[in-house]
């Protein structure tokens, strides 16, 4: 089992590369979407925001692997990216038919939980720009290859939502493992998603696939289990009790099963009320 090796500084260009679908996120605050009459508006994205934080919190070289629609939508995600420090040279840009038919911006709608009413998010993403890409989309060779990433970071989200972005993902952990790029994976289970594209099944199969490439695993409480297919002892199928010395054995059977992970965390998140959640974790790295 081989400890986690990070490329010098020197000998790449970034620091940090995400490759995931960059949505417009609408807030309506403690209201409700439903009867809702004003939004804030930024961008986010599962994959994405590891590359901002990295930009934003830490100062380093990040870019980012998606693609938009040439539209005022995309143009606002591209400034929303820009202010961010994220660089885009590897964005994709699609021609816009003018009505969203061919492609679009994903957005997400969230509201947050207030008393004993629990979050909400409603999603409106289909046939957006990136869950178009495909692999051979995304020239690879040129990133990993001639550019140089020390850490490439993807997840579960965007290989959920198509067959070919799943594809895409394989192709990109490939090429990057070929390189000695670190890579990342958050499992970030969504049943929503891989309901169209077979459900808890075709989950395990794309993210066990996925998963022989990548260094640094991370999930919650449910993904291990969903997306690999590791059992939890002593945990109720609504999650009720946590037990933490189980999550310690499911990763060491995780760790087991895929010695290729140099790391492996979940987090760990009891619901006490709809704004107050205690949060822990579960930490594994080779020696």
């Amino acid at each position: 089992m081989s400890e986690l090796i990070i490329k010098p500084a020197d000998k790449a260009l970034w620091d940090c590369v995400s490759f995931g679908e960059i949505m417009l996120r609408l807030d309506p605050g403690f209201g409700r979407v439903r009867n809702a009459r004003s939004f804030q508006v930024w961008e986010g994205g599962g994959e994405y925001n590891v590359a901002r934080a990295m930009k934003k919190c830490w100062q380093k070289r990040a870019a980012v692997v998606t693609a938009l629609p040439k539209n005022d939508l995309g143009w606002l995600v591209e400034d929303f990216i820009m202010q961010g420090g994220v660089d885009m040279r590897h964005c994709i840009w699609r021609d816009f038919d003018g009505l969203g038919k061919n492609t679009r911006v994903g957005l997400n709608f969230t509201e947050k939980g207030f008393g004993i009413r629990p979050a909400l998010g409603c999603s409106d993403r289909g046939n957006t720009a990136a869950s178009q890409i495909k692999p051979g989309e995304v020239n690879w060779e040129k990133l990993f290859g001639e550019e140089g990433v020390r850490w490439f970071h993807t997840g579960g989200i965007f290989a959920a939502l198509a067959s070919n972005t799943a594809e895409a993902v394989i192709e990109a952990v490939e090429v990057a493992k070929k390189y000695g790029t670190v890579v990342s994976y958050d499992l970030n289970y969504r049943a929503s998603l891989w309901k169209s594209q077979g459900g808890k099944e075709a989950a395990q199969r794309v993210n066990r696939t996925i998963a022989k490439y990548v260094d640094v695993m991370i999930g919650n409480e449910e993904d291990f289990t969903a997306c690999l297919g590791f059992e939890v002892e002593g945990v109720d199928e609504n999650l009720t009790t946590i037990k933490t010395d189980s999550f310690k054995k499911m990763i060491q059977t995780a760790v087991a099963a895929f010695p290729n992970f140099k790391v492996a965390a979940t987090t760990l998140r009891k619901a006490t009320s709809a704004t107050f959640n205690d949060w822990s974790d579960r930490f594994w790295a080779a020696r």
